[in-house]
């Protein structure tokens, strides 16, 4: 059988994308293929699981309007499915007066994103957060946290019910692209279909290899450690509680999560992993190391941040520098209050001059679409990407 669609991923993008793909297109065979033995193993399934804003982002970019559009589309799909979810709202707390100028045009970006927001003095930032301290702080009432795996889950329930096939524990080997369809060589065997959308994630760059593209860039994975505080400190904050983010950096420091469980953790952090899929503290895999030995964007990279990387392993290796993060807006916390938590992995693009591709980035090919990088806030954003990846496949292979 040759299908008319496959799908290479089974994230929350790669899903959200095989569903809405069913919805438009009901005559059309779709197969989803994905390597583990689950869905959402990877980052879809290793986040804080906030439901982002969009605070950050340059205005007018794919993030900041995916993002937009996402927040509505997750708790719609949440509430409508009876997932759990929560809109406790965020704090973005200044703790000194470098971050205060920072913060005051962070706010002003919200206004450019069209985000509410309320700027909160000193006083009030107690009133609201007793445990939290700054020196001022900003209140995004729209963020939320949600559960990503479960959304992924039943978004996959509701493709299968529209007649698609999801085959887990089906790794892509190598792909082959004819003028007539493209032959994807698996662990399960081979399939072929007509047209490919890969949603590959940190593989995405070795996915374009398979097919034959040049992006441009490489994946560099770096881990984010978390921590989760004991029960007793499950009621420490009321909100979401972040610190001013370095706007030179991709990563947005080390915030408290209130999580959908109840829990509350503390991170991440952002050290060089040395496995693209290791989550355990130590992990290294020989083939990914080799990878970015190799590529020349890594050492620029490296080489532009070398204090920054210092100070992230630094703080990996001794608990006390990473508690010192966050006991600049919340004194309250102990050694002792950080407890183990799962880690998880951001594939970071970069390109090959060391700069890190921020936005949402897509490749093709006659026969494929591919996502080539698709950053945080990915999870949140998955329905409105999902719909952008079927339209592009819409008006590329069904409409000529």
């Amino acid at each position: 059988m040759t299908f008319d669609y496959a799908i290479i991923g089974g994230g929350i993008v790669g899903v959200s994308t095989a569903w809405q793909l069913k919805q438009r297109l009901p005559d059309r065979s779709v197969v989803l293929i994905e390597k583990e033995p689950a869905l959402a193993a990877h980052q879809s399934g290793h986040n804080s699981g906030v439901i982002h804003a969009g605070v950050y982002y340059q205005p007018g970019s794919m993030k900041a309007l995916f993002c937009r559009r996402g927040v509505d589309a997750t708790i719609n799909f949440s509430r409508e499915h009876n997932i759990p979810y929560e809109q406790c709202g965020k704090l973005l707390v200044a703790t000194d007066a470098e971050e205060h100028a920072r913060m005051e045009k962070l706010y002003e970006r919200c206004t450019e994103n069209s985000i509410s927001a309320r700027l909160l003095s000193k006083d009030e930032l107690k009133e609201c957060e007793p445990n939290i301290i700054g020196t001022g702080a900003f209140l995004v009432e729209a963020t939320g946290i949600a559960d990503y795996p479960a959304i992924t889950r039943k978004m996959a329930d509701k493709f299968m019910d529209l007649g698609g096939e999801i085959r887990l524990g089906t790794a892509l080997k190598s792909a082959r692209e004819t003028p007539d369809e493209i032959v994807l060589q698996t662990t399960g065997g081979e399939i072929h279909a007509k047209r490919v959308i890969a949603c590959a994630g940190i593989m995405a760059d070795r996915v374009a290899d398979m097919l034959g593209v040049e992006t441009g860039f490489k994946m560099v994975p770096f881990r984010g450690e978390y921590y989760q505080l004991p029960p007793s400190k499950n009621n420490i904050v009321k909100h979401l509680i972040y610190p001013i983010p370095d706007p030179e950096l991709p990563f947005l420091g080390v915030h408290l999560t209130r999580m959908i469980d109840g829990s509350v953790t503390v991170g991440p952090n952002a050290v060089l992993a040395f496995a693209r899929e290791g989550y355990p503290k130590g992990s290294f895999n020989m083939g990914d190391m080799m990878d970015m030995a190799r590529y020349g964007g890594f050492w620029k990279l490296m080489k532009a941040n070398i204090g920054t990387g210092i100070s992230e392993m630094k703080d990996s290796f001794f608990k006390s520098g990473y508690l010192e993060r966050c006991r600049k807006y919340c004194p309250e916390l102990t050694l002792e209050d950080l407890q183990p938590y799962p880690a998880g992995i951001r594939a970071q693009a970069v390109t090959k001059d060391g700069s890190l591709i921020h936005d949402f980035l897509f490749a093709e090919t006659p026969r494929s679409i591919l996502v080539c990088n698709a950053p945080s806030p990915a999870a949140t954003s998955a329905m409105p990407i999902g719909e952008h990846i079927v339209d592009k496949a819409i008006d590329r292979f069904e409409e000529n």
